[in-house]
């Protein structure tokens, strides 16, 4: 038993000897790790990147933007009609038919309603009554005029032979020159009653409403069993209005330009139209007039624009953008027509704006001319070449020769 408890005292582990002091080995952790981080931190401080942070984009030629090629200023708008007609009676009567309906195309002359003729057929044939009377009546004095001259004639020829006195003859030329005067008062009647008769016929002929034009029904304003009129009763009961036509030969745009840019629009000049209904769509037209007038309200003049190409889609008060485009230069080469940016690389003032282009590790303020700006960007006229790259970030941040870090990624 004693060899036994030998051998047992000889492979029990002596823990008392070289045992380290408690939280030693926390210490030279915590040591480690703080030399770490001072040295990461010396490190980042030495490789840090200089220079503001920035986005880049690259100023595109125009014609590889969706704008259209050679605008030189966008303006909003609206389709209108140059002829269109709220169609009225010019009489006050019962509507008893309406010919029309919303989209109906019609012809000049065509009736679209009818009113009730029962009064004015009444007075027609009132006047024709006294037109008849009066021609009775000029026929029985002309038969008087004639047998008055035929006794005025023997009696003169009696005096001759002195079979009647003077006095008699005098009667008779008395009679002849009364019933002569009773006959033209007569044919005055006539020709009074003839004017009577034609007025009672129009009225009767303003019962029929017709187009005035070729045309669209836009709006029918009224029905049967109302009352029309050419002058409002005041109520609400009175229609003063049957229905509106629009000529839609007639379309055309009408848009407000700012007076600051009016001295870029010409008469005559190309426009590129794309109504908001239809954006895809480029409708060629032209200026026609520049109104010689400004809204003192809105600071605009306004601008007339003819459509070049006519279509069943162009609604008259759609919405529609339009593009004033550069004349073409003369000797027919390429005109130069600028660069596109982005709107958040311009600051912008009116028709000049600031730019900061980017030269190595630092960038450039530049100066320069704007043009039509829009959905897709602001048009750069001239101050900067297809290709060239410009800043975008905090423009407070930055100014001329200032140092600049370039980020990746998709610019704000």
């Amino acid at each position: 038993m004693d060899d036994k408890t030998a051998l047992l005292q000889q492979l029990r582990i002596d823990r008392g000897s070289g045992i380290s002091p408690p939280g030693s080995g926390r210490t030279w952790l915590l040591v480690v790790a703080a030399a770490l981080l001072i040295g990461g931190a010396i490190a980042w401080v030495w490789m840090r990147p200089e220079g503001i942070p920035i986005h880049v984009v690259a100023a595109r030629a125009l014609a590889e933007s969706g704008a259209a090629a050679g605008s030189i200023l966008d303006a909003s708008g609206y389709v209108v009609a140059r002829r269109q007609a709220t169609v009225a009676s010019k009489i006050t009567g019962k509507m008893v038919e309406l010919d029309i309906e919303e989209g109906e195309h019609i012809k000049a002359g065509q009736i679209i309603a009818r009113l009730d003729d029962s009064n004015i057929r009444a007075a027609l044939n009132q006047a024709r009554a006294q037109l008849d009377y009066a021609k009775a009546g000029l026929a029985e004095t002309q038969v008087n005029v004639t047998n008055a001259q035929r006794d005025y004639d023997r009696q003169r020829s009696l005096l001759k032979g002195q079979f009647v006195s003077q006095a008699v003859v005098d009667n008779a030329q008395t009679t002849l020159d009364a019933l002569r005067a009773q006959l033209a008062t007569q044919r005055s009647n006539i020709a009074v009653a003839e004017q009577g008769t034609k007025l009672a016929e129009r009225n009767l002929d303003d019962t029929v409403i017709r187009a005035p034009f070729a045309g669209v029904v836009t709006v029918k304003a009224a029905q049967p069993g109302e009352i029309v009129s050419p002058i409002s009763a005041g109520g609400g009961f009175t229609r003063t209005g049957i229905g509106t036509i629009v000529d839609m030969d007639s379309l055309e745009i009408q848009v407000d330009v700012n007076e600051n840019f009016i001295n870029r629009v010409q008469p005559a000049q190309r426009v590129s139209a794309k109504l908001n209904a239809y954006p895809d769509w480029q409708i060629p037209a032209h200026v026609i007039a520049v109104i010689p007038t400004a809204d003192r309200s809105k600071g605009t003049v306004s601008v007339r624009i003819a459509l070049d190409q006519k279509d069943e889609r162009i609604l008259p008060e759609m919405g529609v953008r339009v593009a004033f485009l550069d004349a073409a230069p003369e000797n027919g080469g390429a005109k130069p027509i600028g660069v596109t940016l982005p709107g958040n690389a311009v600051q912008a003032s009116g028709a000049t704006g600031v730019i900061f282009v980017v030269r190595d590790s630092t960038v450039e303020r530049r100066a320069v001319r704007l043009g039509a700006s829009g959905s897709g960007g602001v048009t750069v006229l001239s101050g900067l070449a297809p290709g060239e790259r410009v800043a975008v970030g905090d423009f407070t941040r930055l100014k001329d020769g200032v140092k600049i870090r370039i980020e990746q990624g998709t610019s704000p």
